[in-house]
């Protein structure tokens, strides 16, 4: 967790997390996206920081910066059981591509999925509470050490995400989104430039990959995660928001 203190104050997690947020907004207000991430991994956070990663359709940019600044950084994914094949083949390819040395995959609670999704379908029916157990907790172990940590969410995917800044205080901790201000134009050059690999799945439609049950192909001109638990009114996975937005699942786990 982050820790900062004063002569009379010892800051707790969240505070110490909100005054890293506004000293890094200030330190790294006009640097570039790959700056940033060369700089909070080298200078700010160093050994403290992870890329916290869907391997998804434009996951291989801010992997191939990470990898770029220091190639030892935790890559940290998150196995629900529940991934496409396609998406199992393009991390483990692009994990050998890019010469990441430190991948960790995180994987739910044998003891909470057999009490709670025993037949696998808890998707179906509570997809907050699937998501929580095969996702939310798991990354919550995951992280467990680390001061801060990146995404690639973009203000440009809407709803909650359309508000976003570079910076977060998130549970104790500095999360960080250095991609959200770009657009798909920029996310398409910056594949260009460095000759990156495409998810497979983006050429059958599919624009924001997640979990197979909960993943749709779009339509010409639909949003580009659309397709991401639809009909459900359910617009993220969880693992962006506060902890404490799960407390009630704490005695059913």
């Amino acid at each position: 967790m982050v820790s900062t203190a004063t002569a009379n104050h010892t800051a707790g997690p969240d505070e110490a997390a909100a005054l890293a947020v506004r000293r890094l907004e200030e330190l790294y207000a006009d640097s570039s996206a790959q700056e940033l991430v060369s700089g909070l991994i080298r200078k700010e956070f160093p050994r403290r920081i992870a890329l916290v990663s869907s391997f998804g359709s434009s996951a291989a940019v801010l992997l191939n910066m990470v990898a770029q600044a220091d190639r030892r950084t935790p890559v940290l994914f998150l196995d629900t059981g529940k991934h496409f094949g396609e998406t199992l083949r393009y991390r483990d390819a692009l994990v050998e591509r890019l010469g990441l040395a430190d991948m960790r995959v995180l994987a739910p609670e044998p003891s909470s999925l057999g009490g709670n999704d025993p037949n696998g379908i808890l998707w179906m029916k509570r997809p907050d509470l699937c998501c929580f157990i095969r996702k939310v907790e798991p990354l919550q172990r995951g992280l467990a050490g680390f001061a801060a940590y990146f995404n690639g969410r973009r203000r440009e995917h809407g709803a909650a995400r359309a508000s976003l800044r570079r910076f977060e205080a998130s549970d104790g901790r500095v999360r960080i989104n250095p991609l959200f201000d770009w657009s798909e134009s920029d996310v398409d050059a910056y594949f260009a430039r460095h000759r990156l690999p495409r998810h497979p799945l983006e050429e059958d439609g599919f624009k924001s990959i997640g979990c197979l049950p909960c993943t749709d192909r779009i339509a010409p001109g639909e949003s580009t995660r659309a397709g991401r638990w639809r009909g459900k009114g359910k617009t993220e996975c969880g693992i962006h928001l506060p902890i404490e937005t799960f407390k009630d699942f704490g005695s059913g786990i």
